[in-house]
């Protein structure tokens, strides 16, 4: 592991000394290429040398999972008692949490389960401390909630990013519209359907030459990056949603709240005086985009006390089929069609097809085959 950090560090160290223009552009992807393959080999070192069992993790539970991840002492601990009930020590010292201890949070019939990992140092992404295991949990998340003390510096914000980012998390982001496809022959074939300002054909083929790629489709759907193309070509990226929790900001003052106030993704709380908790909990709530169906049966009234809840993991991931999935995966062999009662229908008792969308706080009937 020593001579790969080494390896990364010399890479890095080029790539500040060199100037960035149209001459250095095929260079630079060659360079951030290399660096991404020394990262993944970080990430998963090859071989069986490694040990079974390392790191910590704790079964998933609930509709949705929730990490809690920042620098020691920032108050997650006490979030995450204010918010689940479950009891994780806090002290005035750091490094209070040494393991991963999970919650539960019942919120608007959803169950969903809150991590508090570890607080990480810098170089974290590098093995320091037990950062590796910490964000290893966090590439599980559904969401992460990046907790920030508001008395400490503004910058520890982009140090926890860049330790996320070299753990191949890409945090508020969406893969790039790259279509990258592998072939026999015929070299690199490089495409674009829009004015690209970051992407050439040099750049491409010396991002290609260093993963041993000699013939492929490249062909660009927007203006990406370098660092987009190799995130397409590692194919092992986990696009997550984040929030910034800016706690205890009873000790800054109005004027630097309204800062926090207009910055995306950021909610400022403050959990020793119960500030915003609510705010907090409706903002994870629009980012997990989850979904309530409440059933009827035939004949019954609608069951509003145990919803099935569904999460955003595909494009499908609201249809009746996946409703019928969530339940039981044997329930689309007998199924015939659904009568839905809610905003996603034209009128109430409407009968529809495993391809119709649901929206929140529908009612659904399912109709099976005789």
């Amino acid at each position: 592991m020593s001579e790969i950090l080494q390896k990364i560090e010399e890479i890095e160290a080029e790539m500040a000394r060199t100037q960035k223009n149209k001459a250095t552009s095929g260079h630079l992807g060659l360079l951030k290429a290399k660096l991404a393959k020394l990262r993944r080999e970080l990430i998963a070192p090859s071989g069986t040398g490694g040990k079974p069992g390392e790191g910590f993790e704790v079964s998933k539970s609930g509709d949705a999972r929730v990490g809690l991840v920042g620098f020691p002492s920032v108050g997650k601990s006490s979030l995450l008692t204010r918010l689940t009930g479950t009891q994780s020590e806090a002290a005035d010292y750091e490094f209070t949490t040494l393991t991963c201890i999970p919650g539960t949070i019942h919120y608007r019939g959803a169950k969903i389960q809150l991590l508090d990992l570890p607080g990480i140092i810098e170089g974290a992404k590098d093995g320091k401390g037990r950062g590796r295991q910490v964000i290893a949990v966090a590439r599980s998340c559904n969401l992460i909630l990046i907790t920030l003390d508001a008395s400490k510096p503004a910058y520890h914000k982009r140090l926890i990013e860049h330790e996320l980012e070299g753990f191949g998390i890409r945090l508020n982001k969406k893969p790039a519209n790259i279509v990258f496809r592998k072939k026999d022959r015929g070299g690199i074939a490089f495409s674009t359907a829009i004015q690209a300002t970051h992407l050439n054909e040099e750049i491409v083929q010396s991002i290609c030459k260093e993963y041993r790629i000699h013939s492929a489709d490249v062909i660009l759907r927007e203006d990406a990056t370098p660092d987009d193309l190799i995130d397409v070509i590692e194919g092992n990226r986990i696009y997550v949603p984040c929030l910034y929790v800016v706690n205890k900001i009873d000790a800054i003052s109005m004027e630097e709240l309204d800062l926090y106030d207009r910055l995306p993704h950021y909610v400022p709380i403050c959990v020793k005086l119960d500030w915003n908790l609510d705010g907090l909990l409706e903002e994870m709530w629009d980012n997990l985009a989850l979904v309530r169906i409440y059933t009827k049966p035939k004949g019954q009234i609608p069951d509003f006390n145990e919803p099935v809840v569904l999460r955003a993991t595909s494009e499908r991931a609201y249809t009746v089929e996946a409703f019928c999935n969530r339940l039981h995966k044997s329930l689309m062999k007998d199924f015939k069609y659904a009568i839905v009662w809610g905003t996603s229908v034209k009128f109430n008792g409407q009968k529809v097809g495993k391809d119709h969308i649901l929206n929140d706080e529908d009612v659904i009937q399912i109709v099976k085959k005789i």
